[in-house]
């Protein structure tokens, strides 16, 4: 490791093989899987764990799949998280709740068929740590001010460390980790893109004694629809529960002035989430203790990476929260960075070739999840609500949606990247026409088979890719073969630490 005493001092500089700017879940997992092959890393991370973070609903890929890569999953498992076994929505046409069950995918199915609902403060303090174990030097209170660059590449990062001195880390790639809110994602070029489907404004709080779905489901994230927008409800232990109100960007006004009156408003707006917080209390001491309001603005940087940088986690892109896919996208981006860094640093790839496919498969993964809500969103029906009509693909702007062809027109390998806007509307309405019919048929289903729901493309192509990840994690070697994303591209190795070419796959 490079001596820290050292740093900021041009004569004898810090040197690392990756600096990562967030030591959040995406910054931990691409500082373990490096560490884990021998680079040296540094992670500079501005605050100091524990610290709070919204975003608390897992996948079970993040948790079978990238954790046990990064071998923090047996970590995970004893920290007594809530299990989560699907999801609970009122939500459509159909007037009462449904339920998926990730234990209906094939990939899925038993002792993997869950995920958990966590404390980001204690899950994201989890990861950090274990990427410290990994090897990588973890520096927290350090404040990233700009990178440094020159004509050819990013060459490293000036920060200011816990005691107020400015220093300089130099590395063969640095990473912005560092979420949504910094402004070093611009080093990177491009410009940051906003979806007008997905703008809202999301005011949340914590409440204590909340009901509990009726098990198996009592671990479920319950999403519930309203007039004026939609509610989650997150059990993040037998009495806490994280519960939030999503309304669109033109309706501030109902989360303006007072927020405690606005909330419990907004809550008897929804006679479902009534229901269930009819016993509660507001925490208002502690993390916990005061109401929230955070932008869940869908956007996305138009290039994820240049010679020597990248772009992971939300100082990449972010979509809206409705499916929990902010902890697996930066998990994901950090799997899928790791694996590039790896490969260069180890002559297996190409720089420009490993960026290339990170780029690509990261792209490819966030536009699925977007396509998903946009059909999710469409289904719901209620003529009334100007946040409903609102967010319909019927009324597309066309230029919001030739903005998303053209983000996936390059990185798609499906019949997406030879449509136009229009053409693209149309199979989108068909999309979420095909899947609020599979949710029709689970509502009304004696038995309750969700395989019409796992069916339906938009849902089959959102697990695909977790799925196989956690496939991969799981058999390693005796997973099955993978093909390319694209023609010409690369697979990962058996160990998912690695790119190689589709031949040597």
């Amino acid at each position: 490791m490079a001596n820290s005493a050292n740093a900021g001092n041009p004569a004898n500089p810090e040197t690392y093989d990756v600096v990562i700017v967030g030591g959040g879940p995406a910054g931990s997992t691409l500082g373990a899987l490096v560490a884990r092959q021998g680079h040296r890393v540094l992670i500079l991370e501005k605050e100091f764990f524990p610290r709070y973070q919204i975003g608390e609903s897992l996948l079970p890929s993040t948790v079978h799949g990238v954790c046990r890569l990064t071998g923090v999953a047996d970590d995970l498992a004893a920290a007594g998280f809530t299990r989560k076994r699907g999801g609970t929505f009122r939500w459509g046409a159909t007037p009462e709740p449904w339920t998926f069950s990730f234990s209906v995918s094939e990939h899925m199915a038993g002792p993997t068929s869950y995920a958990y609902q966590v404390e980001r403060s204690k899950f994201d303090e989890i990861l950090l740590r274990h990427a410290g174990r990994c090897g990588a030097e973890v520096r927290e209170g350090c404040a990233a001010a700009d990178v440094i660059a020159d004509e050819e590449r990013v060459r490293g990062v000036r920060y200011t460390d816990a005691d107020g001195a400015e220093r300089e880390a130099y590395g063969t790639f640095v990473i912005d980790a560092s979420g949504n809110k910094s402004r070093l994602f611009q080093r990177v070029g491009g410009q940051r893109t906003y979806s007008e489907f997905f703008r809202s404004l999301a005011l949340f709080g914590y409440f204590e004694g909340g009901k509990r779905l009726p098990e198996p489901n009592s671990g479920n994230i319950l999403s519930v629809a309203f007039d004026s927008g939609w509610f989650w409800y997150i059990p993040l232990s037998p009495t806490l529960t994280s519960v939030g109100a999503v309304v669109r960007r033109e309706m501030a006004e109902k989360i303006q002035g007072d927020q405690e009156e606005a909330l419990r408003a907004l809550i008897a707006e929804c006679p479902l989430i009534s229901e269930y917080l009819a016993d509660a209390r507001r925490v208002t001491t502690g993390q916990y203790g005061q109401l929230r309001v955070r932008k869940d603005y869908s956007y996305h940087q138009t290039t994820f990476s240049r010679p020597g940088m990248l772009l992971v986690g939300d100082a990449a892109c972010f979509v809206d929260p409705v499916f929990s896919s902010g902890v697996h996208l930066a998990t994901y981006s950090g799997l899928l960075a790791a694996r590039s860094i790896n490969s260069v640093l180890a002559g297996l790839v190409d720089e420009a070739v490993a960026l290339r496919e990170f780029e690509a498969r990261y792209r490819r993964e966030y536009s699925v999840f977007y396509e998903f809500l946009l059909s999710f969103y469409e289904m719901h029906h209620s003529e009334q609500s100007y946040f409903w009509q609102a967010k319909k693909v019927t009324h597309h702007k066309r230029s919001e949606m030739e903005a998303f062809v053209d983000l996936v027109g390059g990185v798609s390998s499906s019949e997406t990247a030879l449509t136009d806007a229009d053409a693209m509307a149309e199979r989108l309405r068909a999309d979420s026409a095909e899947f609020a019919g599979a949710v029709d048929q689970l509502a009304h289903s004696e038995d309750g088979s969700m395989l019409p729901l796992f069916k339906s493309s938009v849902v089959s192509q959102v697990t695909r890719e977790g799925s196989q990840v956690q496939m991969r994690a799981l058999l390693g070697a005796d997973a099955e073969p993978e093909t390319p994303l694209l023609p010409g591209g690369l697979v990962s190795s058996p160990d998912g630490m690695f790119w190689l070419p589709a031949s040597s796959g």
